[in-house]
This record gives structure tokens, C-alpha cells and sequence, in this order.
């Protein structure tokens, strides 16, 4: 692009610069006549006119003074141009109006090719959306502590918006989309989309107007009536499909800013990190700790104020187009409808009669899956709540953890100051640093040690919830709480007291995520005995961390699914839910709920006894569900019919027929899946897998990797450490190799039809001495060439 004016050199007796007809909607505001300087007779004189255009839009602009070549508009409405007209009235010639012809015909041909239209969607689309981001991820993770300043940059790239979109419309369709099935309606509103929000148009939480709509929603905004345009406007809806769009464009920016400089001690709304992380940690690192100190920091999931959130993301991005997005997000007021409102209209509502449903067919689209939302309200409380901040969605949980980073970092600080190593201790007892415990094998197993043991201490956070374990007196622990709530108080403006704070001994048992952390001493195989064989005295040679699962809160989570009721002696209860569905889709809903949930306790010490429980209250439900259904009265007959994994079909009980079950045998009627792990001998076993202390997830191990191999000096080191040992490299070997047969190497047969013919090699009688010696060294360098070649 050209940055000064552009000049042509124009006939006037072709073009007179007052003509009207040519210059259209311009006016002259300054004519400037100079001589210019020229050898002979002939005076040429260059006129340079000044106008300046009016309230005329670029496009038109474009197509008017196409002949004026590349450059650069500084304002849309009001551009300067500059001419240069030479005026020579001897140029006045047939050749002269040719040559501005072909010049006003070529311009435009050539801008129409070089400059692509920049409304057309499938020009922007220069690059693959994951690459994009492949490369953010490099950028970030290459230099952490760097202050992200040019995100706008990522933000105009298209390619992110049909990412953002494939992935909205995946979670909103249930399928993927690929970018060549994407319309091209689809692509010019997402293109509107993304110009209103680099031009500061977009507007939150928008009801009626939108840029881009759902797949699905099928609504014509334009004639509804008044009434129902009042109920969208008042009533609580759903975040428009534009909004989410919006928001995964920013997360896809942000979150590779962010997770190259969160502390490792962070662990929920983090990708490749989940609850089953957080306690194989617990099981790696918090063995031999005594006190313990539980925070519920959950209050902050609710919200918090806008000042500080803008502060905390300011520290490490420094975009104005980015922050003032995020802000807009969490000032713009969300419409709820109240819970008085709500209790009006179901008293208005009258009472509607039950209706008898049928049973769904094999065939019949089933309703959502009941395992699935079964099991998100078998949840845990640390992580069955997720924030929703304002219109941020799925920004808030990344908003959190910003939030919170400062204090992980304020731990990671108080944890390297606690650690005071002992020498009478068995484990960490280096000075420098804490070391790796006697057996890395078995690190949830801690040797008894002398009364002046090593005080160190560690932390982990899981969205709201923290947990701090602590090797030392109790005062110590005491003392990290008092700097906790002052700490938590300055920084975060919440009051948390003791309460909410509390300290716990690990013979009490500690919960955590549903599981209970406890301390088992461990005996010598070796007791001293009485004659009578009563024991006199044992010594416990170490603890070991237990983490099992709690079966209070497995009783409490199934009676809030009610499934069963009582406390002491908890009784199932059928599952009407499902009383309208088949026996095979309930039987396969319930094990996929199953299989679920033994993945769940999966690292708990009790998964047998906690997954056998788990079926026990299954089963007994779907068989009292079978006995009312096909009224066979009791359980007991429910058992006998259609077994004990209720695998056989109990309607008109064919499941007891003969023939049936010669049908099954043959392959000719179709079986029904029975429960899992209807005995413990069929549940897994506990995972036990080693787990390294300095763990990290497995894209961030690729990340590390592949830039510690991208950097010149890993290359520099490997090359010198081949030559300091007399090695070749595969890639040098290889290059020797096909170097050396593309200089020598002649191929079998044209090295046979030389040896035929040896006049083809340009041989003859009356040559010259020195031409005989070349040929006699060719002829061995072909021979040197045909041994390669056999080789």
C-alpha cells in the first residue's frame, strides 16, 4: 500500500479536470499551475489538483477511482487524492487517448485480481481453526511470564469463529459439523458476527435481535405478538447461540494465556485435570500429615466484584478489546424470573390429569439418557456447582480461577517457607529440598519416626474448596489459619471464621470430594505372645494413608435421587421414572449408570464394597419397578422369573418358556443386558498405578516437549554430543548415502548397454592421449558406480 498521494499523468485533451460528468460527486478546493522544467522547446506544465470528497462510502470510492491504483484511505467519509496533470498541447495524439484508455481499462482488472473481496467468507478462511490454536498454545507455554497485548489480533481471525461454531453447534446438535457442511448463510452471519463485535456493536444477552441464530431455532422473531415477545423479553431463556459463540472465541484466546501460568496446586475447570486427579495427589503427597485444615471458599463461585475480576485479568493480559468484552459481559444485567413470579403462575395453573403413557418401542427415539442425569446428581458438593458470572458462561470458570491464582501462588509461598527438614527423621530429611520418600513405590506408606520430626506441609484446590495438610504440632496449623482469613480478607473481601475453617486430626477421618482420608498403622508380621496366646505387645512400624470412599454420603446421594429411604437399614425403592420404558432400555440405562459410577471410585480402597452397594440398591429398585409393572407382587418372584441380573423378559412371561429360550440359543430372538457387578467378584479391583510426583497432563508434556526439541541449543547439544562420541546421525548417514549413489551410481541397465556398445560413450580411434586418460577414468568411475548399485 502506498502511503503518499498517487499520481497520474493524464492528457488534457482528453480529460479536462472541471468536467463534471467525470469527477461526479467532487468538488475543487485548490489549483495549483507551476512550470516544469524541460529540455528544448516544448514546455510542459504539471498542474496538481487537490479534491477532496464528501460524505462518499469507500466502496463507491473503490469502483470510481479504481484508476488511481493501490492506496491507502485514511478516513471512510472525507479522503484527499492527488493529480498530477501534465499539460502539453503537442501530446495531444491518437496514441496518447490509447494509452489512457488501455490504463483506465487495466487498473480495475488488476485490482479485481490482486485484492481479494474482504465480505466473502471462504477468503478469509486461510488457515485450519486447530492449528490456530496448536499455535497459541506454542506461543504461550514458550514464554509464560510474557503480557499478552495483541489479542485482537487472535479475535479477527475468522477461522477461530467457525471453530467456536463447529463446537457450539456440537454441543447444541449432538453431532459434529464439519467446516465443508457449513452454509454459506451460516458463514456470512458468523462473518456480521464478528465484525459487530470488533466494531463494539454486539450487545449481550440479546432476545430479539440476533447475528447468527441456532441450527434448531426455527422462530420468526419478526411475527410473533406482543404477548409472547413480552414473555421473552421478562421471563428467564436460555443464553442465546450467539452468546455462547462469542464466549468460546474468548475462551479459546484466553485459556492457553492463562494455563501457562497457573499454579500446579489448581485442579478444577482445568483441561486434562479432574476430581480423580485431585485424590491420586492426595494419595501421592499428603502421607504422613497430622492436622488438616478444610476451607470452603465456594462463596466466590456466586460472584464477585467487577473492579476486582477487571484487575485480576489485567495482570497478565493487557487488551483493551479483550477486557472491555469481558467487562460489558459482567455489567450487563441478566433476566431471571423471580420466585414469586413463579409461584403465581403455578397457582394460576390448574392441576393437569395424569395420563396414561405408552410403552416406547425398540425402534422409538428414547428420551435423554436417565444414567446421565442420574449420575450428575450422584455428584459430589465440591464439584456439583459451577459458577455463572453475568453473560460470561463458559468464561466464569476461568474467570475463578484467575481470581484465585493469587492465592495458590500465596500457598505455593507459605509451603516453601514451612518446610523445615529434621536429621532424625526416616523422609525428608534433606536440607536443600524436599526429597522423594524412602520407597517411591509405596509413597502412601510413612515409617515411624522419633518424636523431632521434619514439619512440612502441602496444599491442593479444587474450585471452592481447599484442603491443607500439615506434619507438625497443631499450633502450626493454628497459625496458618490466622494468616488464611487475613489474607482471604484483604484480598478477596470475604469474613470466613473458625467454623468454616476447621482443623481436623487424621484419626478422625477427613472428606474430601466423598472420600475419607484416614491413617492406618501397619504391624510387624512378628508379635510377642503369652503362653495363652494373648497378645502382649505390638509396635506399629509405620501409617498408611487410606482414601476410601464414604458410604454416609453414597446413602445421602441416593436418598436425595430417591431411590431408597431410611438411614440405618436403607431400603430401595422402585424407579417409576422408567416405568413407561422397555426392560432392555431400563436394564442398559441402569448399567450405563453403573459402569459410571464404578469408574468414579474407581482409586477408592473400598470400590468392591462401595460398587456392590451401589448394584444392591439398583437392582432392588428396577425389581420392585418390574413387580408393580408386570404385578408379580414381590421381588422374590421378580428374581425367579427374570433372574438375578434381570436378564430374562418378564412380559407374559416368556422369559420362562422353552421355546424362548431355544430362540435365544439360536440367535433368533434378541437378549436383554443384565446388571454388572451383580456379585463383588465382578467388580474391578482398586487402581493402585503409580503416580509421579511432578505429574502434569499429557498435552502439556507434548508442549514441553516439542519446544524443548525446537530449540537451537538441544540441537546444538546432540550434534555435539554425536561428534565427541564418532557417531553419525540417521539423517547424515542417510544423506551419505543417496549423495554418494546419485554422484557414482549409474543404473544395471544402461551400465549393460555400455559394455555392449562402447561407441555410445564417445569413444573413437582418433582421439586425442588426454581424451583416452578421461575415458579410462570414467570407465572405473562407472565401474565404482555399478558396484554401488549392487550393493
Amino acid at each position: 500500500m502506498s502511503k503518499g498521494p498517487t499520481h497520474l499523468s493524464l492528457n488534457p485533451c482528453q480529460v479536462s479536470p472541471f468536467s463534471s460528468k467525470l469527477w461526479g460527486l467532487t468538488r475543487v478546493t485548490s489549483f495549483h499551475h507551476f512550470p516544469e522544467e524541460d529540455e528544448g522547446a516544448k514546455a510542459s506544465i504539471n498542474l496538481r489538483l487537490k479534491i477532496r470528497l464528501y460524505s462518499f462510502p469507500i466502496t463507491k470510492m473503490r469502483r470510481s477511482f479504481s484508476i488511481l491504483g493501490p492506496r491507502k484511505w485514511r478516513n471512510p467519509h472525507t479522503t484527499t487524492v492527488y493529480f498530477s496533470v501534465v499539460t502539453n498541447p503537442l501530446a495531444c495524439s491518437p496514441n496518447a487517448s490509447a494509452t489512457f484508455r488501455y490504463l483506465s481499462y487495466l487498473a480495475p482488472q488488476r485490482r479485481q485480481q490482486s485484492s481479494p473481496d474482504p465480505d466473502d467468507p471462504s477468503n478469509l478462511l486461510k488457515e485450519d481453526g486447530v492449528s490456530l490454536c496448536s499455535q497459541m498454545w506454542l506461543e504461550n507455554f514458550k514464554e509464560p511470564d510474557k503480557t499478552a497485548t495483541n489479542l485482537a489480533s487472535y479475535l479477527r481471525r475468522f477461522e477461530l469463529w467457525v471453530l467456536a461454531y463447529q463446537k457450539v453447534c456440537c454441543d447444541e446438535l449432538g453431532a459434529y459439523v464439519p467446516r465443508s457442511s457449513i452454509q454459506r448463510s451460516a458463514l456470512e452471519n458468523l462473518l456480521a458476527l464478528r465484525n459487530s463485535v470488533l466494531d463494539d456493536r454486539f450487545k449481550w444477552g440479546s432476545r430479539l435481535d440476533f447475528y447468527i441464530k441456532s441450527p434448531r431455532d426455527k422462530t420468526d422473531y419478526e411475527s410473533l405478538s406482543k404477548r409472547k415477545i413480552k414473555a421473552i423479553l421478562t421471563t428467564t431463556q436460555p443464553t442465546p447461540f450467539q452468546d455462547r459463540i462469542v464466549q468460546e472465541v474468548l475462551l479459546m484466546i484466553l485459556e492457553p494465556v492463562y494455563e501457562s501460568r497457573f499454579s500446579q496446586k489448581s485442579f478444577a475447570f482445568r483441561p486434562g485435570r479432574t476430581a480423580h486427579t485431585v485424590l491420586r495427589v492426595i494419595r501421592r503427597n499428603f502421607a504422613g500429615y497430622l492436622w488438616y485444615v478444610r476451607g470452603d471458599l465456594s462463596v466466590v463461585l456466586d460472584g464477585m466484584k467487577v473492579g476486582f475480576v477487571v484487575s485480576s485479568l489485567m495482570r497478565d493480559v493487557r487488551d483493551k478489546k479483550v477486557i472491555d468484552l469481558i467487562k460489558s459481559a459482567l455489567v450487563t444485567p441478566v433476566v431471571t424470573t423471580s420466585k414469586g413470579e413463579d409461584g403465581e403462575e403455578k397457582k394460576k395453573t390448574k392441576k393437569r390429569k395424569y395420563q396414561k403413557k405408552r410403552v416406547l418401542a425398540e425402534d422409538e427415539p428414547k428420551p435423554d439418557p436417565y444414567w446421565l442425569e442420574t449420575f450428575f446428581g450422584f455428584a459430589p458438593e465440591e464439584a456439583g456447582k459451577s459458577p455463572q458470572w453475568g453473560h460470561c458462561g463458559i468464561l466464569s470458570p476461568l474467570l475463578v480461577n484467575v481470581c484465585l491464582d493469587e492465592l495458590d501462588r500465596w500457598m505455593e509461598k507459605k509451603v516453601k517457607d514451612f518446610y523445615r527438614p529434621s536429621k532424625t527423621d526416616v523422609i525428608w530429611n534433606n536440607p536443600e529440598g524436599e526429597a522423594e520418600q524412602g520407597n517411591t513405590s509405596w509413597p502412601e506408606f510413612v515409617p515411624t519416626s522419633g518424636p523431632d520430626k521434619t514439619r512440612k506441609m502441602d496444599y491442593v484446590r479444587y474450585g471452592g474448596h481447599i484442603l491443607i495438610g500439615v506434619r507438625g504440632p497443631r499450633a502450626d496449623a493454628a497459625t496458618l489459619r490466622k494468616e488464611l482469613i487475613e489474607f482471604v480478607d484483604e484480598k478477596y473481601m470475604l469474613r470466613l471464621d473458625n467454623e468454616r475453617l476447621p482443623i481436623e486430626h487424621i484419626t478422625k477421618g477427613i472428606m474430601f470430594l466423598d472420600h475419607v482420608l484416614c491413617r492406618r498403622v501397619v504391624y510387624p508380621t512378628l508379635r510377642y505372645t503369652a503362653t495363652g496366646g494373648k497378645i502382649i505387645s505390638e509396635k506399629g512400624v509405620g501409617t498408611l494413608l487410606s482414601v476410601t470412599a464414604s458410604l454416609k454420603q453414597c446413602i445421602k446421594q441416593f436418598r436425595k435421587l430417591n431411590f431408597i429411604k431410611g438411614d440405618r437399614d436403607p431400603d430401595p425403592q422402585p424407579c417409576f421414572r422408567m416405568f413407561h420404558a422397555t426392560q432392555a432400555h431400563t436394564n442398559a440405562q441402569m448399567n450405563k449408570f453403573l459402569t459410571t459410577v464404578a469408574e468414579w471410585y474407581r482409586f477408592a480402597d473400598n470400590r468392591k464394597k462401595i460398587v456392590n452397594f451401589c448394584s444392591y440398591i439398583v437392582r432392588g429398585s428396577l425389581a420392585k419397578l418390574y413387580a408393580a409393572k408386570y404385578k408379580l407382587r414381590s421381588r422374590a418372584k421378580v428374581y425367579k422369573g427374570s433372574g438375578r441380573d434381570l436378564r430374562r423378559p418378564l412380559k407374559e412371561k416368556k422369559g420362562l418358556s422353552p421355546e424362548y429360550n431355544n430362540l435365544l440359543r439360536m440367535g433368533l430372538a434378541e437378549s436383554i443386558d443384565g446388571l454388572v457387578y451383580t456379585r463383588m467378584s465382578l467388580v474391578p479391583e482398586t487402581d493402585y498405578s503409580p503416580f509421579p510426583g511432578n505429574w502434569r497432563p499429557e498435552h502439556e508434556k507434548f508442549l514441553m516437549e516439542y519446544l524443548r526439541l525446537d530449540e537451537p541449543k538441544t540441537l546444538e547439544e546432540q550434534k555435539r554430543f554425536i561428534r565427541e562420541n564418532g557417531l553419525v546421525s540417521p539423517q547424515d548417514y542417510t544423506s551419505m548415502l543417496v549423495w554418494n549413489y546419485k554422484r557414482n551410481a549409474i543404473p544395471m541397465d544402461q551400465v549393460s548397454i555400455l559394455k555392449d556398445q562402447p561407441f555410445l560413450l564417445g569413444s573413437s580411434s582418433n582421439r586425442e592421449d588426454d581424451d583416452g586418460q578421461r575415458n579410462k577414468e570414467e570407465d572405473e568411475d562407472s565401474d565404482d558406480g555399478l558396484n554401488i548399485a549392487r550393493i
